[in-house]
């Protein structure tokens, strides 16, 4: 898949091609739904199959102090974008002064003048231009004025429409396996492990401890079943937990990772600080409680780590 940073690095020469566009955050299954879509129409038409993306989101430049947390980050979301088969994502860097662009001219400038699109698929509720004027009859006219086809792609879910809004309200309550369900996947994070307060080697449970810039939205405290990808690719089950611990006082919100049942001979050596490496969340064991000691939460990390060997035991058959 080809990646261009903005209208100036695609080819003058480029097209045709069939585009659509949005923000593609977690590229749930209704993104996906419109990209496989977007892809089979290329096919037919023998056109290239493009997507237009934004960065930062427009949310962030708008109205940066109540915009939501991404879900991933931008290159976590062209990765995901290209295993549906697109042969290029144009992403615009997006700004106020973009954001002053007409409907038409944004429409001229990029579909028409850069991508030379013959097709543009949409959803109903697609809006773009200044002040989104732009709607899906002002996209329908200018197909006619540019002489582009537009496709209207309908809703995508089963009772409530796949929506970025819907992944976020589930990982903030800590539904992971919701989310899953939106996603198509499970939801992941990504991020270099650190050094900690080595408390959960002092109890015999040693953790894994995520960056505090790692990517991907963190759901609600609490602790998970799920696993850790090493650099290697190798899946690893692991009992997460998510949150400050409220058992020990002054300590931050992170997310952390036990590795089970580790072969016997790696355990001395298993290092993966420095790594970067992939949680995923598969489903929540519980929230987040203050203990009254020590031995009261390793009694508890060890329920945890046996219900979690038993959830990732059904979803490794599944």
């Amino acid at each position: 898949m080809q990646y261009f940073n903005g209208l100036a690095e695609v080819p003058a020469d480029f097209g045709p091609s069939v585009v659509t566009l949005g923000n593609f955050d977690g590229v749930h299954r209704g993104h996906q739904e419109v990209l496989n879509h977007l892809v089979a129409t290329a096919r037919q038409r023998q056109a290239r199959a493009v997507a237009i993306t934004f960065d930062p989101p427009p949310a962030q430049v708008h109205r940066p102090e109540t915009a939501p947390g991404q879900i991933m980050s931008l290159s976590d979301r062209l990765e995901t974008m290209a295993q549906t088969g697109l042969d290029a994502v144009l992403v615009l860097p997006y700004s106020l002064e973009f954001a002053a662009q007409s409907a038409e001219e944004f429409v001229s400038s990029t579909f028409v003048a850069a991508l030379h699109a013959s097709v543009v698929v949409i959803g109903h509720d697609v809006r773009f231009g200044r002040n989104n004027s732009g709607d899906l009859s002002t996209m329908q006219a200018l197909g006619r004025k540019y002489d582009f086809d537009v496709e209207v792609i309908e809703e995508f879910g089963e009772g409530r429409r796949c929506s970025s809004t819907w992944v976020r309200e589930a990982l903030e309550s800590g539904d992971v396996a919701s989310a899953a369900a939106v996603l198509g996947r499970p939801h992941q994070m990504r991020g270099e492990v650190v050094h900690g307060a080595a408390r959960g080697r002092e109890l015999g449970f040693p953790t894994a401890n995520l960056a505090a810039d790692s990517s991907g939205y963190i759901p609600a405290d609490g602790v998970y079943a799920g696993w850790l990808i090493d650099q290697l690719g190798v899946r690893w089950p692991a009992a997460i937990s998510v949150g400050s611990n409220p058992t020990f006082e002054g300590v931050s919100r992170q997310v952390e990772a036990h590795v089970l049942d580790r072969p016997e001979e790696a355990v001395e050596d298993f290092n993966l600080y420095g790594q970067f490496v992939t949680v995923e969340f598969v489903e929540r064991l519980r929230g987040m409680v203050a203990y009254t000691g020590p031995e009261a939460l390793i009694d508890q990390m060890c329920k945890d780590v046996e219900r979690s060997r038993g959830v990732l035991l059904g979803s490794e058959l599944t």
